[in-house]
């Protein structure tokens, strides 16, 4: 079993917005994951890698305006260096969490994702919050101490839920088991 690592992409009034930034490149091509029981390794064909993706499309980092972090682990975080330029929205919990001391941080952070970031622009939101009128950060701290997810409303009507590692399996949901790194029982 492989888990896919994943980044969406939303063009709104605002400009384009990207949800989570994906792993460093560079890390795939190391045991550091394994080494640490984060297994298996993600599948991540070179083609697949998140800017390529994107300039398949015709987009370039420099157009992406917002970037909403779900939370600050490395396969959310990783490619951020390659948009120096978006603001990001990050819940206030997990932004406090992400920059204190190294040594509280989970095993899955790495503070160099974003701590060498100091033209930022860091957009804290705290609990739920419209960030435009067809989409939305819902607070569901449990995974890490600040995890949201990004609730879409799409022309037609219908609603999509990305909820990222609030759940790893089908069955997380269907039983409201929690997932396999949670910091938060309730």
């Amino acid at each position: 079993m492989s888990e896919p690592i994943d980044a969406y992409l939303r063009d709104t009034t605002k400009g384009w917005i990207l949800v989570d930034s994906d792993i460093d490149d560079s890390i795939l091509a190391k045991k550091y994951f394994v080494d640490r029981g984060w297994t298996p390794l993600s599948v991540v064909l070179p083609m697949h890698r998140l800017k390529d993706q994107l300039s398949l499309i015709g987009i370039e980092p420099e157009m992406i305006n917002y970037i909403i972090l779900i939370h600050t682990h490395t396969d959310h975080t990783g490619n951020l260096k390659y948009f120096p330029t978006a603001k990001i929205y990050i819940q206030c919990q997990e932004y406090e969490y992400a920059f204190q001391s190294p040594e509280k941080l989970s095993y899955a952070r790495f503070r160099d994702d974003y701590d060498n970031r100091p033209e930022t622009d860091w957009l804290l939101i705290d609990g739920d919050t419209n960030i435009l009128s067809s989409l939305n950060s819902i607070s569901i701290r449990g995974h890490t101490l600040g995890h949201q997810s990004v609730l879409v409303l799409l022309p037609s009507g219908t609603s999509i839920i990305m909820t990222d590692d609030a759940g790893d399996l089908l069955e997380n949901y269907e039983k409201e088991i929690l997932p396999g790194e949670s910091v938060d029982d309730t």
